[in-house]
């Protein structure tokens, strides 16, 4: 995979969190969620790529616009998967919240697991939590081995949570076990990438969230070095029938970090709004500055980039 493609695909996550962030606070998801993928879908078949979307909006039916199974770019170039999510975060873009992103995940064909939309259990962290955190031990436990492993107390680490009543005792056993925690209302695959953030101020994510997402984040973490892990959680028949069609029949596999993504990925996202650790869109009378993050794991390099966009000289999203 061509490494200049990277700063190709970073246009496309610019594009749209510039696009949605036109509507921030304004109260309304869907509107600030479809010109997210209007401008998404715009600039990816500018690219030289033959590209699929394995991880989208939805199903073909449910989405006119990337979804699972769309191809997109130009149709020439190396044939690729995309995991993407052009507003992480639509319900914080539309109050106004932080940690809103635009986000998308890009591997060789067959290096991105196709997750079913469904509930996936999740446990994340940075390089510290490799070969260390265990998803089928007591968060409590967890809490432990990484506080061990970054040599400092259990109280001394911040955990993120979101903010559902399915986590109520999960809240409650790690406040018990002398753990800060950071409450989220939506978001977690930035929060997710947060923890292997030098300086974001989070250690380890925990909970229940969504599947798709938990693929974004594993392969952002593999740029990062990070950890990942998760256990699909379905909440009917249906979405147990949707993953064994996916071929995931086992309902309790633990899934690791390199079954969620492998080999050579990329890995772009655009503040929205501020979070952190990126920066949300800054409009001004002449265009908007964005703040970016462009990741490579087969090189482990990390770029932070900080554009200005001039609207007299490109499109006005």
């Amino acid at each position: 995979m061509n490494r200049n493609l990277a700063m190709e695909f970073v246009r496309v996550t610019e594009m749209a969190a510039i696009a949605s962030a036109r509507l921030m606070g304004r109260g309304d998801e869907k509107a600030a969620d479809q010109a997210a993928v209007d401008a998404m879908r715009a600039m990816l078949d500018s690219i030289e790529c033959d590209a699929t979307v394995v991880i989208g909006e939805g199903e073909r039916d449910e989405a006119p616009m990337l979804f699972i199974g769309e191809k997109v770019g130009t149709g020439n170039g190396p044939k690729l998967e995309i995991a993407l999510d052009p507003l992480e975060g639509t319900t914080i873009c539309a109050i106004g919240g932080h940690n809103s992103i635009s986000v998308m995940a890009i591997g060789e064909a067959g290096n991105m697991l196709h997750a079913p939309d469904t509930y996936m259990l999740k446990l994340a962290s940075g390089p510290e939590g490799k070969g260390v955190l265990d998803i089928r031990q007591t968060p409590t436990e967890n809490l432990k081995r990484l506080a061990a492993a970054k040599k400092c107390r259990v109280a001394d680490l911040t955990a993120v949570v979101l903010d559902r009543p399915r986590h109520k005792e999960l809240i409650e056993e790690i406040r018990a076990a002398g753990a800060r925690i950071q409450l989220i209302g939506d978001g977690d695959v930035a929060s997710a990438i947060a923890t292997a953030t030098p300086n974001s101020g989070v250690d380890i994510l925990m909970g229940i969230g969504g599947a798709p997402e938990g693929v974004i984040a594993a392969a952002a973490l593999q740029c990062l070095n990070g950890e990942f892990q998760g256990i699909l959680k379905p909440r009917n028949q249906e979405e147990v029938a949707r993953a064994a069609k996916m071929g995931i029949d086992d309902m309790n596999r633990v899934f690791q970090i390199n079954d969620l993504a492998k080999g050579n990925l990329m890995f772009c996202a655009t503040g929205v709004t501020t979070g952190n650790f990126l920066d949300g869109v800054i409009f001004k009378s002449w265009g908007c500055y964005t703040h970016s993050i462009v990741m490579r794991s087969e090189s482990g390099t990390i770029r932070h980039i900080r554009a200005e966009h001039h609207f007299d000289k490109k499109p006005r999203y």
